[in-house]
């Protein structure tokens, strides 16, 4: 088992300057992670001095990128802006690129008020498509997520319904796309997380662990202490033998404690269900 993790309840402190990349990437290391994730958001400007500080953190601190957290916005209304996001992916995976990270986490986009479904539909797999295309001259692989809601967006993900991640999925059942599958984003819309797994779970590269307090709502809790069935879910990924990666998605807002409790959680129970 190989393990990452995307530190959410560090996203403010890191957007506003408070800490930085290089911090995260040394609490990394304390926790024994494997690997660290990263927002885009970390990054809204990037160059070769950038580039070449991480590189160091990382190698110093013996730990290797994972994925970037991206939040490719297809849906909008607005060619050109379609065309931006886009723009922006292949940004975003020449960054991944550069520093070493093997996934680019990708959404479909927001559910703009007027976007039909089957426009919404056509919009997100073209752009996709294209993504593809670049990853693949990279060497980089796309993951997309079974999401709700970005932290820069105003409105949830358009394919937060699974019937509709699903439609897009299939869409692009002959690409080397990705799922990355979060494993309590489901409950938001009390919909069953193992009914999509199973449906998806040949297809999964990253496994986002994650949960919520409750089914209907959006609050996020320490991993392990939620509503998501992780046991059930670690279960199903061990019997199919995943040797892929786990990233905690920590959004407890506990500090280093939340981190370190999430993690023993992960790999007892990864190891537990290995006997179940």
């Amino acid at each position: 088992m190989k393990l990452s993790c995307l530190p959410v309840s560090l996203y403010d402190d890191i957007f506003s300057g408070k800490s930085s990349v290089a911090d995260w990437i040394r609490l990394g290391a304390e926790l024994g992670l494997d690997a660290v994730d990263f927002s885009i958001k970390f990054f809204p400007q990037w160059n070769d001095r950038l580039l070449n500080t991480v590189w160091v953190s990382l190698a110093r601190r013996g730990l290797e990128a994972c994925m970037i957290a991206c939040y490719s916005d297809f849906t909008h209304p607005d060619p050109d802006q379609r065309a931006e996001e886009l723009t922006k992916l292949k940004s975003d995976i020449a960054l991944a690129k550069a520093l070493g990270a093997k996934f680019v986490r990708v959404t479909a986009g927001q559910n703009y008020p007027g976007t039909e479904r089957k426009d919404g539909v056509r919009w997100v797999t073209d752009g996709f498509q294209h993504a593809l295309d670049e990853a693949e001259k990279q060497g980089v692989t796309l993951a997309y997520e079974n999401h709700t809601k970005g932290a820069p967006w105003q409105y949830w993900d358009f394919s937060q319904p699974s019937e509709i991640f699903l439609e897009i999925l299939d869409a692009l059942s002959d690409t080397p796309l990705g799922v990355c599958f979060d494993t309590a984003n489901p409950l938001v819309l009390q919909e069953d997380v193992l009914e999509l797994l199973d449906i998806v779970i040949d297809r999964i590269v990253v496994l986002h662990v994650f949960d919520m307090r409750e089914a209907g709502e959006f609050e996020p809790v320490r991993v392990g202490t939620g509503a998501s069935p992780i046991p059930q879910i670690f279960s199903r990924m061990r019997q199919t033998n995943y040797d892929g990666w786990l990233s905690i998605e920590e959004a407890s807002r506990q500090g280093k404690r939340g981190f370190e409790e999430a993690i023993t959680y992960v790999k007892q129970t990864w190891d537990q269900a290995l006997s179940a």
